[in-house]
C-alpha cells in the first residue's frame, strides 16, 4: 500500500534497489530502451555497464543552453574525475531548480549567491521572451557548467524533512531560506520487477509528469491503480540530464495496460505532488503492419496505430483503411509517433 509520508514506498523502493543488480538492470533495460528509442532522452545511465549495450549520446559533441549570457554549458567528459567522482558517487543533472526566491531579487543577485559553487547561468520559463530581470514566479533554473557545482551546493544545503535549503539575500529581505531542488540521475529508471521481460508493447507514455517526481514513485503509483508494473522511468534531456515532464511505464500484463490506456487520464498523489495527467500508449516508429505484415506497404514500417482496445494494433494506411471501414470502426483514431516521442492523434482521410 502507497502511504501519504512516503515511508511504504521508500522502504519498497530500497528493497527493490538491492535485489535489482547492475547486470540484471543490464539485461532488462538495454534491449528494451533501443526498441522504444529513448536512449537520447536519458543522460548517462546511473548504472555502469548499460553504455556497453547502447550508444551513448550525452551530448558532449556540441550544442549546450545559451541564454541571455551566452556561455557554453558543454557536458563533462566521462573520464573527467571532478566531474563523475567514484564509482559510487551519486550522480547529478546540472540543471537545478531554486525555489521561493525573495521577490525583488534579479538575475544578477541571483548568479552572484551561487556562483560560489561554480560557472553558471540563471534561467526562467520564457525568460528571453518577457526580457525581465526577475524570475515572475519566484523560482529560476541554475545551469551549472560542471557537475561538481552542483555537488558543492547540495553540500551547503541544510536538509529539512527530505528538503534542501540554503538563504540568499535580495536588496530588501536578508537571509531568506530558499529551496534547492537537484535531480538525482539514479531517479530516471527504476526496474519494479526484475523477473518480467519489458515488452515495448505493454508501454504507456505518460504526459504532463511533474518534474519532482521520480521514476520508482511513478512506478507505486501506477501499480497500485492498475497493478504489473515492471518498470517506469523519467524522459531527461539529452544535454543537461533534466525532467523534460514526460515518463513510460511497461506493464507485465495486457490487462493492466488496457486498464491504464482505457484510463486515459490518471491522477498523480505523492507528498506534496498532486496533478492529473494524460496516460497514451507508447507508439513505436518500427512496426510492421499487423495485418498484412508488410505485404500491401513494400514492406514498410506502419504509421498508424491504433490505441481502441478492440484493435491494439499496427496498421499500414492501406490495412487502416480497410479494417477502419467495418461497421463500430469507423470512428477510431490513429496514433503517430512525434516529437519527444509524444503519440499525437491524426484525422484519417477516406478514399
Amino acid at each position: 500500500m502507497l502511504h501519504s509520508d512516503g515511508k511504504c514506498l521508500r522502504s519498497n523502493y530500497n528493497r527493490h534497489s538491492r535485489e535489482v543488480t547492475d547486470a540484471a538492470m543490464r539485461t532488462i533495460l538495454g534491449p528494451y530502451l533501443t526498441q522504444l528509442k529513448v536512449r537520447d532522452l536519458h543522460g548517462k545511465p546511473f548504472f555502469a555497464g548499460l553504455d556497453e549495450h547502447l550508444n551513448d549520446d550525452d551530448g558532449s559533441g556540441g550544442g549546450g543552453f545559451i541564454g541571455a549570457n551566452q556561455m557554453q554549458l558543454n557536458s563533462p567528459a566521462r573520464s573527467s574525475p571532478h566531474s563523475n567522482g567514484s564509482e559510487t558517487t551519486e550522480r547529478f543533472s546540472r540543471k537545478v531548480f531554486v525555489g521561493g526566491l525573495p521577490p525583488d531579487i534579479d538575475e544578477e543577485e541571483i548568479t552572484t549567491s551561487f556562483n560560489q559553487y561554480g560557472d553558471l547561468i540563471v534561467d526562467w520559463p520564457h525568460k528571453a521572451e518577457s526580457k525581465s530581470y526577475f524570475p515572475p514566479k519566484g523560482y529560476a533554473f541554475l545551469l551549472f557548467q560542471e557537475e561538481r557545482g552542483v555537488q558543492k551546493l547540495i553540500e551547503t544545503c541544510v536538509p529539512d524533512d527530505d528538503k534542501l535549503y540554503i538563504t540568499v539575500s535580495s536588496p530588501t529581505i536578508k537571509n531568506k531560506a530558499v529551496q534547492i531542488r537537484p535531480w538525482r540521475l539514479a531517479d530516471a529508471d527504476f526496474v519494479l520487477d526484475a523477473s518480467m521481460p519489458l515488452d515495448p508493447r505493454k508501454t504507456v507514455f505518460v504526459g504532463g509528469v511533474p518534474r519532482p517526481l521520480k521514476a520508482y514513485e511513478l512506478a507505486m503509483i501506477m501499480d497500485r491503480l492498475y497493478g504489473g508494473v515492471c518498470y517506469a522511468g523519467i524522459d531527461t534531456d539529452p544535454e543537461l540530464k533534466y525532467p523534460k515532464g514526460a515518463g513510460r511505464v511497461a506493464f507485465s500484463n495486457q490487462q493492466s495496460y488496457i486498464a491504464a490506456i482505457s484510463a486515459r487520464f490518471v491522477q498523480l498523489q505523492h507528498g506534496d505532488i498532486d496533478k492529473r495527467v494524460e496516460v497514451k500508449p507508447y507508439v513505436l516508429d518500427d512496426q510492421m503492419c499487423d495485418e498484412c505484415h508488410g505485404q500491401r506497404c513494400g514492406g514498410k514500417f506502419a504509421p498508424f496505430f491504433c490505441a481502441n482496445v478492440t484493435c491494439l494494433q499496427y496498421y499500414c494506411e492501406q490495412c487502416w483503411g480497410l479494417i477502419h471501414s467495418r461497421e463500430g470502426r469507423e470512428y477510431h483514431k490513429p496514433l503517430v509517433k512525434e516529437g519527444a516521442d509524444r503519440p499525437r492523434a491524426v484525422p484519417f482521410r477516406w478514399c
